[in-house]
């Protein structure tokens, strides 16, 4: 579902989280992603007015100080 007008994001599913807190990202969400089980990801959180507004997924092993700064570059508002 990716949108050629805008460059940073997009919606790419819509999942529910079950009572026990547990959401399914689709396959195709993971095979783009390069998600594989074990793998273990980041939640990166996005605050608006102290509130989270924006959650997003990355591979923990791409956490490195230059992929950090390129994130948080992003979710400021910049060009990474």
């Amino acid at each position: 579902m990716e949108d050629s007008n805008h460059s940073c994001c997009s919606v790419e599913a819509i999942v529910t989280i079950d009572e026990r807190g547990q959401l399914v990202l689709p396959k195709d969400v993971r095979v783009r992603a390069g998600f594989e089980a074990g793998d273990r990801l980041a939640v990166v959180n996005w605050y608006c007015s102290g509130e989270v507004c924006c959650v997003a997924l990355m591979k923990a092993s791409a956490l490195s100080g230059a992929v950090r700064s390129t994130v948080e570059s992003v979710f400021k508002g910049g060009e990474a």
